[in-house]
């Protein structure tokens, strides 16, 4: 018994230490409606290991912060809330920088069991943008909105 109670404790310190280990790139976004502007400072999340993370596990999200998922090809991909303990918003963005689809995501009643509900667009996207749940009525923000994209320099 002592013996499957160690490995758990090991596997379970394996995959919170790899999560952890999960490092995103910053950058620097704005979306623009109309005479509407607003800025948002992004983590970015361009590889599998990162798009698997997301947003998951954290307790809060800054206002003007958010996750931009960017994937290889334009696709119709979904999404889904697990371990994601706030509720988000997320536009779904094409090719030419154009928000194609706005979907309000819930968290699951248990998010790390479920049941999960997914989030598809109706379009095919390239980009995803997870901010906090309302932040597009807040500012306006809808469905023809165009963004802006750029990577934060990394200085060491």
């Amino acid at each position: 018994m002592r013996r499957v109670v160690v490995c758990a404790l090991m596997f379970f310190l394996l995959a919170v230490s790899a999560f952890a280990a999960v490092k995103f790139k910053q950058g620097a976004l704005t979306i623009t409606q109309d005479a509407r502007r607003a800025a948002l400072q992004v983590e970015v999340a361009d590889t599998p290991e990162t798009r698997s993370q997301g947003l998951m596990f954290r307790k809060r999200l800054a206002e003007n912060a958010g996750m931009l998922f960017i994937f290889e090809e334009q696709s119709l991909w979904s999404f889904w809330m697990k371990n994601t303990l706030i509720p988000l918003s997320i536009a779904y963005i094409d090719t030419a920088w154009k928000i194609v689809d706005i979907k309000d995501m819930k968290v699951a009643p248990d998010p790390n069991v479920g049941p999960f509900e997914f989030y598809a667009s109706r379009k095919p996207f390239k980009y995803a943008l997870e901010v906090n749940q309302g932040y597009f009525k807040r500012k306006g923000i809808a469905i023809g909105a165009r963004v802006q994209f750029e990577f934060k320099s990394s200085r060491r």
